[in-house]
């Protein structure tokens, strides 16, 4: 199977989420990644545009009862950049969580002009 899609993360932030997941979440978490990578076409329960947003993403994990979601954008069509992720406790997504994947995106545009 031919990679589609190049993952990469911004920063540590999704690092030291993934870090802090328990190893089946962290499995799973390396499964739903491997769709978005491989697959031409995500299926929705995976990845989701985030409304009100320039290009933000939600890619959804679950295991059991538990819910999961890590930001991401793509940059030139095919690569991912995963930003910061979170435990959702809740059924609105935390606008503080928007609000900082957000400005992770806007640093990471401003850093690739600078170079």
């Amino acid at each position: 199977m031919e990679r589609i899609r190049t993952i990469i993360s911004y920063k540590n932030h999704f690092d030291n989420f993934l870090a802090a997941q328990p190893i089946k979440v962290q499995d799973k978490i390396y499964k739903i990644l491997e769709i978005v990578e491989y697959q031409q076409q995500i299926p929705t329960k995976f990845i989701k545009h985030i409304e009100g947003t320039d290009g933000l993403y939600e890619t959804r994990f679950s295991l059991g009862s538990n819910i999961w979601r890590v930001f991401c954008f793509f940059d030139q069509g095919y690569l991912v950049i995963l930003l910061n992720g979170f435990q959702k406790k809740t059924q609105k997504t935390p606008l503080t969580e928007i609000a900082k994947a957000e400005r992770l995106r806007q640093e990471y545009y401003k850093e690739k002009r600078r170079k």
